[in-house]
């Protein structure tokens, strides 16, 4: 994995060579049965260098509870791995979306990283990872807590924790959704 942090490093460094670009890298189990896959990395993430560690990745830590998966068994990545920013109104630094170059720009990077670890389980973060490895079309919405075939792996569609933020409605969806996750990676130990 190594290995990979420094070319995926390399690369970025050529490709910007006037702005530094922050990339957070994957972390936990290298050899977990399942892998979630985030959509990139906020402020947060940023300047601590891990995924999933701000308001989001609390959501995160409380539903994974529930599910009976611990973090430390899993390994956690994004589809992009630097902060898409945009400035505000206010002239501030917010976080935006990734645009479908910078998804496609780190694509093979992110099949790299999924050959790397060899997940069973990849549990895509709403649909900026779900449309990266299910094709455009695909939708959070139409796929969440279902089990697909991809690649040979399965895959479970989930929201994005930042999702029950921004709109409180879909929390007992999402909470339903990871419990039965557990249920379905425990079944299949």
């Amino acid at each position: 994995m190594e290995k990979f942090k420094r070319e995926m490093t390399d690369f970025f460094d050529k490709l910007y060579p006037t702005e530094h670009k922050l990339l957070v890298f994957g972390e936990g189990d290298e050899r977990a049965r399942v892998m979630l896959i985030g959509e990139a990395p906020g402020e947060q993430e940023t300047m601590q260098g891990r995924p999933f560690v701000g308001r989001a990745g609390k959501n995160l830590d409380e539903f994974l509870e529930l599910s009976g998966l611990s973090r430390e068994a899993l390994y956690i990545t994004n589809t992009v791995k630097f902060r898409p920013v945009k400035h505000s109104k206010s002239g501030g630094v917010v976080n935006r979306p990734p645009t479908r170059e910078e998804v496609e720009l780190f694509l093979s990077w992110l099949q790299q990283e999924i050959e790397l670890v060899k997940p069973q389980w990849i549990v895509t973060l709403g649909n900026v990872a779900l449309r990266a490895l299910m094709g455009r079309g695909a939708t959070v919405g139409a796929c969440h807590g279902k089990e697909y075939d991809v690649g040979g792996r399965r895959l479970f569609a989930l929201y994005h924790p930042a999702s029950i933020l921004y709109n409180p409605a879909i929390k007992a969806v999402y909470r339903n959704d990871v419990i039965r996750l557990g249920e379905l990676v425990r079944a299949d130990e």
